[in-house]
C-alpha cells in the first residue's frame, strides 16, 4: 500500500481553483473530425512551442517570462515534459529538488511537482493551453535508461491524471519515441489507461513520434488516441510537411492532425546526417514553409521550435546541437513573430472551412521547395494558396461561386495584407507575386467581394 500513498496526496496537492480551474480551456474534437475547438464549438488553432525543458531548467521568474513572451506572441499550447531529457533524472531542478526519488516513477518528489504545478498554472492564467508530456521517450522506451514498466506508467499516469484535472491541458505521450514492440504497446496503453482514469477523460491525448515519423503508423488503432501527431524533423531543407497531413486525413477513423516538431529555427540542417554542417543552419522561411505547407493541407495547427528554447539554453550550460544564443535571447528571434501571423491569419479566413485542394491551381511547381499548396473554403467564400519561393501559378476563378472576387496578397514575413484587384471570376488568370526566390513566399488570398469578412492587418 506504500507505493499509493502519494496518490492521494497527489491528487489534493493542486486545485487550479479561483482563476485558473474558472477559465480552463476545455478542448474536444470538432464533429467533422478535423479539427479542435473549446467548450463553445468555437475552433481552436492549436499555435504549439517546443520547451521540452521548461519545468526541469527554469525557475518562477523565468518560467513566467518565457510564458508572457509566447503569449503577447500568439502562441496557444506550450509543450513541455515533466520528466525532462536532458538530466531531467540525475539533474535537480532549479531550486535543488529532483523530479523522482531513485529514479522511481512510483516516488515522485512534491516538491518537484509543486513547482510544475506553478507552471501549469501561470500558463493558464495567460490563456495558454499546456501540452503536457508526462515523460521523455528514453524512460518508456525498451533499452538502458526505461524506468517504467506497465504498471509503474498505469500508476504515474493516474497520478498525472488527478493532479492536473482542472488543468487546461493536453497530454501528449510518446516523447520522441515510436512504439515498436508489443512491451512498449502495453507501456503506453497504461499510462493513457491511468491518465483517463486520473482526470475522468476532462483532457484530449495525442503521442509525438521520433522524427521523422508519425502517431498513425503505430497507433492508428489506439481508442484513446484523439488526435494524430507527426514530426517532420530537421532532416533536410524543403521537406514537405503536407505529406504527413495527407496520409493522416486518408485514415479512418478520421482523426485531427498536426505536426508537433517540425524543423526548428537555427538548428543544423540534417544534424543526425553523416554529411551535415554545423554551420548551416534552419531559418525563419524554412519555419513559414514548413507551416503554411502544413496547414493548407489540411492540419488543425502546427508547432513552432528554437533550438536554444527547447534546451533553455543559457552561457555556462553544455549546449545540446550547438546551440550558442542564450535563450532569452531567441525569444524574440523572426520565425516565433511569424507564427502569430500565421495564427492570425488562418482565424481571420476562418481555418476550420478549409479544406485542402490542390486541383485549384494550375502551371505551378508540384514538388521540391517552390511546391504550391492551395486550399478554399467548404462554402466556397475564400481560397488561399502558398507559393514558397514567390513562383507563378495559374488559378481557374470560376471554381469559387462569388460573383466578383477581391485579390489579396499577405506577406508572411511582416503579417501585412494587400488588396491587389477586384475582378470577375470568369477565365483563367496568372498570379505573380510581388517577389520571388529563397525567402520570398507569399500567400494569394481570393476572397467573395460580397462576403462580410473580417479585415485584414494592412486593409483597415
Amino acid at each position: 500500500m506504500l507505493q499509493f500513498r502519494w496518490l492521494a496526496a497527489a491528487s489534493l496537492a493542486l486545485s487550479l481553483s479561483g482563476g485558473a480551474a474558472a477559465q480552463a480551456v476545455k478542448l474536444r474534437v470538432s464533429d467533422n473530425r478535423r479539427y479542435l475547438h473549446d467548450a463553445s464549438a468555437k475552433p481552436f488553432f492549436y499555435l504549439g512551442d517546443t520547451a521540452w525543458q521548461l519545468f526541469h531548467r527554469l525557475n518562477r521568474e523565468e518560467a513566467d517570462l518565457y510564458l508572457r513572451n509566447r503569449a503577447a506572441k500568439g502562441f496557444t499550447v506550450i509543450q513541455a515534459v515533466l520528466l525532462a531529457e536532458l538530466g531531467g533524472l540525475e539533474e535537480p531542478n532549479a531550486y535543488g529538488h529532483m523530479a523522482l526519488a531513485g529514479k522511481d516513477p512510483d516516488r515522485p518528489n512534491e516538491d518537484y511537482f509543486r513547482h510544475a504545478d506553478w507552471i501549469v498554472r501561470r500558463a493558464n492564467e495567460l490563456g495558454l493551453v499546456m501540452g503536457l508530456l508526462p515523460t521523455w521517450g528514453s524512460y518508456w522506451k525498451e533499452g538502458a535508461a526505461r524506468i517504467f514498466d506497465e504498471g509503474k506508467a498505469y500508476r504515474f499516469g493516474l497520478f498525472l491524471g488527478k493532479r492536473y484535472r482542472n488543468a487546461s491541458l493536453i497530454w501528449i505521450l510518446g516523447g520522441d519515441q515510436n512504439v515498436e514492440t508489443p512491451a512498449e504497446r502495453a507501456v503506453i496503453d497504461a499510462m493513457a489507461r491511468g491518465l483517463r482514469e486520473g482526470d475522468g477523460g476532462a483532457h484530449l491525448i495525442t503521442f509525438h513520434p521520433r522524427g521523422p515519423g508519425q502517431s498513425s503508423l503505430a497507433l492508428q488503432d489506439a481508442p484513446w488516441l484523439d488526435f494524430h501527431m507527426n514530426q517532420t524533423s530537421h532532416g533536410a531543407r524543403d521537406h514537405d510537411t503536407g505529406l504527413f497531413i495527407e496520409h493522416d486525413l486518408r485514415l479512418q477513423p478520421l482523426r485531427p492532425t498536426l505536426d508537433g516538431e517540425p524543423r526548428y529555427e537555427t538548428i543544423p540542417v540534417g544534424f543526425y546526417m553523416a554529411n551535415y554542417s554545423r554551420l548551416d543552419r534552419f531559418d525563419d522561411f524554412d519555419v513559414r514553409q514548413a507551416a503554411y505547407w502544413a496547414v493548407l493541407a489540411g492540419a488543425c495547427g502546427h508547432t513552432y521550435g528554437h533550438n536554444s528554447v527547447w534546451q533553455m539554453w543559457q552561457p555556462g550550460r553544455k549546449p545540446v546541437l550547438w546551440a550558442s544564443i542564450p535563450w532569452r535571447e531567441a525569444l524574440d528571434h523572426p520565425g516565433a513573430f511569424q507564427m502569430g501571423h500565421l495564427r492570425r491569419l488562418f482565424e481571420a479566413r476562418t481555418f476550420a472551412k478549409l479544406v485542402p485542394e490542390q486541383t485549384l491551381v494550375l502551371n505551378a511547381p508540384q514538388a521540391g521547395g517552390a511546391k504550391v499548396r492551395a486550399a478554399r473554403a467548404g462554402d466556397g467564400s475564400f481560397a488561399i494558396i502558398y507559393s514558397p519561393y514567390g513562383e507563378s501559378f495559374t488559378v481557374q476563378k470560376s471554381r469559387l461561386p462569388a460573383r466578383r472576387l477581391k485579390e489579396i496578397w499577405f506577406d508572411p514575413r511582416y503579417g501585412v495584407a494587400h488588396l491587389a484587384h477586384r475582378t470577375d471570376n470568369q477565365g483563367f488568370q496568372t498570379y505573380a507575386p510581388p517577389t520571388r526566390g529563397r525567402g520570398q513566399d507569399w500567400v494569394l488570398i481570393l476572397e467573395d467581394d460580397s462576403a462580410s469578412l473580417p479585415s485584414l492587418p494592412g486593409m483597415e
